[in-house]
């Protein structure tokens, strides 16, 4: 069996993390700016704050945005199919699955009257995520190979997992600093 990069790094890892649980636990962050504080349709996200890497969000058309950017809907759709991009990659790399071409689509729908606050009875989120996941492997690669890729591939996703079980999430609003009236 060839060499698995993933496998090559995970040791480590594992190893430090079995002997230090404390040392498993990482926290990952976002934060926004907006070019135009008066602008309701515009702000940029910058994934890791302080990467420097700043992606356009906009606001989608269905609720009164020009839809000109990716909005928060897209990039949790994003987020969703990168994660279980590199998830089907690592799992494939330690099973020794050669993956010849992989495409991950994820379609999010939601019905806008709940977050416009015209019908209680429909919910605010997305109804229904579909994660569509085009995959070619080597020829002769077993079936049940197949099926622990697939498995394990969702069992390891994070954003799917984190998805499928949400945590309890708290919004914390921050007074700025007042300064004094001259």
């Amino acid at each position: 069996m060839a060499m698995s990069p993933v496998k090559d790094r995970q040791t480590p890892l594992r190893a430090r993390y079995r002997a230090d649980r404390e040392t498993a636990w990482v926290t990952d962050h976002a934060r926004t700016r907006s070019a135009d504080p008066a602008d309701p349709f515009h702000a940029f996200v910058e994934p890791m704050d302080g990467c420097g890497v700043e992606v356009p969000v906009g606001v989608h058309q269905a609720i009164g945005g020009p839809h000109d950017a990716p909005t928060p809907g897209d990039l949790l759709c994003a987020s969703l199919a990168a994660c279980l991009d590199s998830s089907i990659r690592m799992i494939a790399n330690l099973l020794g699955v050669g993956i010849q071409d992989l495409e991950v689509r994820v379609r999010a729908s939601v019905d806008v009257r709940g977050t416009l606050g015209m019908d209680r009875e429909v919910p605010v989120g997305f109804q229904e995520m579909v994660c569509e996941v085009r995959i070619r492997v080597a020829t002769g690669t077993e079936t049940s190979l197949l099926d622990k890729l697939r498995t394990a591939s969702e069992h390891s996703c994070v954003v799917l997992q984190t998805l499928r079980h949400p945590p309890p999430v708290r919004t914390v609003f921050l007074e700025p600093a007042t300064t004094p009236e001259s």
